[in-house]
């Protein structure tokens, strides 16, 4: 969240307020919940706050059959001002239950991004035995030393909750991690590595991130970085992530590195990459410097996964904020700001020599499938723009699955469009000559709130005779996922009207569409 100093001198004042107020509880009411979701361009299936301003999800852990869900929080505004950690728990990651805010910001800063773990083994000594405590290590972001123009800006702080997150308590002897002369000096992220016994810790530290480890998740010691002379480094590196995959159909392990940059992403603003290593408890040892991206599109970022998934569930489930820096704060939305994505499974696989790291949308999403339309034809080769029959289900919260059969002549070009009776539309198409997928939102609907915010996003894919295409359309977003997530773009929109048409296209040669299948699904709130 580079964007952050940009407000610093403005919000000092609300810092202090905050941190005076810091008794704050914050509820909703259902009756007033349903009324509040109702608003135009309000996702349905997708986690928002009931108001007001939100960014990066924080704290995702799992405990005795509850996932919370922490995040970066301003309760007074839906521009970004002195950071909260808002709070939200579910038992199936698709329906969520509003909590009081987590964290205020108090003496030391605000409350910016961190993690959250189980201690099991009581390390710490905050709980016991039998009932470990949840940890929760953030940033803390002092704006009197940067008005002041100090560079020891940031440091970690850590808070501890014995009643299964419902309240939490800071550490007296916080920060655990002080300065160390970077002034961007961030988002921590914590897991329990068996092969040290030990806790290991990785941050960011403006250009690259930095490891350390603990015994007790009081005292750090540093142990390596990485990232100064590998990957992307258009602009500050934040919201890491250290773990380990094994690769599907093998007994191979690697461990994977996430590493959120804004801006830099591959097409402008924010951006989620990742690298892939060999990781010993002391340093990360990657196998390339190149960059890869987790998602291609412009609205996924901020990207972290649970922690404490139970083994025999097995998952490491991700989940982004759903906006760009570039225009988050002024997208047409009155009464909140921002959305996560849907909870998406990771997964590492081989592909034409190459290791990726896919991404699925989670299978509990299949809870709020109501009604189903399938078109099985043999007979429906494209060949021009077809537009299909929705027979009555809303475009504008669904989800879309189609096979296409590309045939050895191949089209110059083949997708699909999504288009309101105003002649507002998006567009997904693949070219052939160029090997990509792009997303068309020019003239997708209100782009007048940025300059930045129009334009054709791309991502590089070597398509073979055949591919699965499926995308989750929710109010104003949608979520491409190809090939069963080999490649996934994230995307938002503000049309004027809801989408009402769907078309299917193709130049050049035909393609065949063995199938599509085009299901509602059922609001979550």
């Amino acid at each position: 969240m580079n964007n952050r100093h940009l407000y610093y001198l403005l919000s000092v004042f609300l810092f202090l307020a905050a941190a005076c107020s810091s008794g704050t509880k914050k509820t909703v009411e259902t009756g007033d919940l349903m009324k509040t979701y109702s608003e135009e361009y309000r996702p349905q299936f997708h986690f928002s706050p009931d108001s007001a301003w939100m960014n990066d999800p924080n704290g995702m852990v799992f405990y005795e059959g509850e996932y919370h869900l922490f995040y970066q929080y301003y309760p007074d505004s839906t521009v970004w001002g002195p950071m909260h950690w808002g709070h939200a728990i579910s038992t199936d990651l698709v329906h969520w239950q509003h909590m009081p805010i987590a964290l205020f910001p108090d003496s030391l800063g605000y409350i910016f991004s961190g993690s959250a773990v189980v201690d099991w083994k009581n390390t710490t000594g905050f709980g016991s035995a039998e009932n470990p405590p949840l940890v929760a290590i953030y940033t803390y972001h002092n704006p009197e030393i940067a008005k002041a123009g100090g560079v020891d800006v940031e440091s970690q702080g850590i808070a501890y909750s014995l009643d299964k997150g419902r309240s939490w308590t800071k550490y007296e002897g916080n920060p655990v991690i002080p300065n160390d002369g970077n002034r961007d000096f961030r988002d921590p992220n914590v897991i329990w590595n068996d092969e040290i016994q030990k806790w290991n810790l990785v941050l960011s530290a403006h250009d690259h991130v930095q490891i350390y480890s603990s015994v007790d998740l009081k005292e750090w010691t540093y142990e390596s970085s990485f990232g100064i002379d590998a990957g992307a480094h258009g602009g500050v590196w934040e919201c890491p992530d250290l773990f380990p995959l094994q690769v599907e159909g093998t007994d191979e392990t690697k461990w994977v590195l996430i590493v959120n940059i804004n801006p830099g992403g591959p097409n402008g603003g924010s951006g989620t990459q990742y690298f892939l290593g060999q990781f010993d408890g002391h340093q990360f040892m990657a196998d390339s410097k190149e960059t890869s991206w987790i998602d291609w599109g412009r609205d996924n970022y901020a990207g972290v996964t649970w922690s404490d998934v139970p083994k025999e569930d097995g998952r490491r489930i991700f989940l982004g904020w759903m906006s760009n820096w570039e225009y988050a704060q002024v997208v047409p939305t009155e009464k909140w700001r921002s959305a996560m994505t849907v909870p998406r499974a990771l997964s590492l696989i081989q592909k034409n020599g190459q290791y990726i790291v896919k991404s699925v949308p989670v299978k509990e999403l299949g809870k709020i499938e109501d009604r189903t339309m399938v078109v099985e034809s043999e007979a429906l080769k494209i060949d021009g723009e077809k537009e299909l029959d929705l027979h009555g289900i809303n475009l504008n919260q669904s989800r879309l699955s189609f096979e296409f059969d590309l045939g050895e002549a191949h089209p110059e070009s083949f997708g699909l469009v999504l288009e309101n009776d105003l002649g507002e539309q998006v567009k997904l198409s693949y070219s052939t000559s160029t090997k990509q997928f792009q997303f068309d939102r020019t003239k997708s609907g209100d782009m007048s709130f940025s300059d930045k915010f129009t334009g054709v996003a791309s991502a590089p894919y070597d398509i073979g005779t055949s591919v699965k295409l499926e995308l989750f359309i929710d109010a104003a977003s949608a979520e491409i996922f190809v090939d069963g997530g080999d490649l996934v773009m994230t995307e938002i929109f503000f049309n004027s009207k809801p989408y009402s048409k769907l078309q299917i296209f193709s130049k050049g040669n035909p393609v065949t569409l063995n199938r599509a299948e085009i299901v509602a699904l059922d609001s979550i709130w």
